[in-house]
């Protein structure tokens, strides 16, 4: 599958630590999904601008990564993208891209995406997505419903 980083409206770039290698010298399977949710953070605030994380809250439902080549400590410009892809009823999917830049071009080392259900923290219980944050994630990376 081909992956169009322009369909990407939100990127954000990552510092890659040494921690983050695995004995073969490229990151371990892992730290791609702590790299989706270093992203996912900051996309929420830009997606959504009113957020609020003390009030604001989903769960993780479900987590896919896909690899397609090796990031090394050495790459260049290496950078999570995000975009929300569905907005269901309690949930929205996040779709992710991590590339990095060589000879001129952004290379993909992994796509992959996260099922989000909102969650109201006070009843400990899932909840419909807020018209405020389903017209935000729909708005920012233009969303045809």
């Amino acid at each position: 599958m081909e992956i169009d980083l322009q369909q990407f409206k939100f990127n954000f770039p990552l510092q890659m630590r040494w921690n983050d290698m695995d004995p073969l010298g490229h990151a371990n399977n892992a730290i791609y999904v702590t790299y989706f949710e270093i992203g996912r953070g900051r996309y929420m605030i830009d997606a959504c601008p009113q957020w609020d994380w003390t009030k604001d809250m989903f769960l993780i439902a479900s987590v896919n990564v896909n690899f397609i080549s090796e990031l090394l400590l050495t790459s260049k410009d290496p950078r999570v993208h995000i975009r929300t892809s569905k907005i269901g009823t309690k949930s929205f999917v996040l779709d992710y891209a991590i590339s990095s830049e060589k000879n001129g071009k952004r290379i993909i080392h992994a796509t992959g995406s996260t099922t989000q259900i909102m969650f109201d923290i006070k009843e400990r219980k899932t909840i419909e997505v807020p018209d405020w944050v389903r017209t935000s994630l729909a708005s920012y990376d233009a969303l045809v419903s």
